[in-house]
């Protein structure tokens, strides 16, 4: 009987791609392999404070994020030439960056020293261990993965489109809002849930600027620090609801689209 190299590929291709698969959905399994006792967990004062700070700052952030980058999306989706290229490669460099250098960065020009933190400690705004270094904290590390994201879903809507609204007699900026964003709506969503995730999980920049309030990274790796991984299995969980959903589901509905 000769062999079948067609059906022994199909074979060898499906394990392959299998094997990665469950590599990737092990981590998933530490859920209900780590042996904890689930009956007798529960969220320490610490830990439900630490929700509301990554849950609020996480959601001003995206208001910012929203408002600032939507119009430097636009720019760079829509422009061309050597400036462009600059703007891009600034909104680049703090996705391309250690986090921990970012957040030493941040520090040495936002902090109590600096020029510029003296100033907006004349204001009342101290920029280091407070809501308000939360919350600049969570800008920086997810305003580039928005942008970037939102000038790919901009860039897939034809110009034809809003030169078509200005003919009409729409202004470019309403020909934008009432044509282009509905159009690339989806893909704004997607960049807007990415850049929620990213602002959620960023531990680097914030352990260096805004340790204090501590969100959800910083104070899962506090517990761990001081009651060991078993612990913390009750804020991972939530860590994980508040993060995982929204995005999987706009991934799985572009895939199905």
């Amino acid at each position: 009987m000769g062999w079948d190299w067609a059906a022994r590929s199909d074979v060898l291709r499906a394990a392959f791609l299998l094997f990665v698969l469950m590599f990737l959905a092990l981590p998933l399994s530490g859920l209900f392999a780590s042996g904890v006792a689930w009956q007798g967990a529960w969220l320490s004062a610490q830990d439900w404070a630490s929700i509301a700070t990554s849950l609020l700052g996480g959601a001003l952030a995206m208001l910012v994020i929203l408002l600032l980058g939507t119009p430097l999306a636009f720019y760079l989706a829509r422009h061309r030439g050597r400036w462009v290229m600059l703007a891009e490669a600034i909104v680049l460099m703090p996705m391309l960056m250690p986090t921990l250098a970012l957040g030493i960065l941040l520090s040495v020009v936002y902090g109590p020293a600096a020029p510029l933190g003296r100033a907006f400690g004349a204001l009342g705004v101290v920029l280091t261990n407070t809501p308000a270094a939360f919350l600049l904290a969570t800008i920086y590390a997810a305003l580039p993965t928005y942008v970037i994201a939102a000038r790919g879903a901009i860039a897939q809507v034809p110009e034809d489109y809003e030169e078509l609204a200005r003919t009409l007699g729409d202004p470019l900026w309403k020909a934008r809002l009432r044509v282009t964003l509905p159009l690339a709506g989806r893909g704004l969503s997607a960049a807007l849930s990415l850049a929620w995730v990213r602002a959620l999980g960023e531990f680097g920049v914030i352990l260096i600027v805004a340790y204090y309030p501590a969100g959800m990274p910083v104070q899962l790796w506090t517990d761990v620090q001081d009651l060991g991984l078993q612990a913390v299995f009750p804020l991972v969980v939530v860590f994980l609801l508040v993060t995982l959903p929204v995005p999987l589901w706009l991934g799985l509905k572009a895939r199905a689209a």
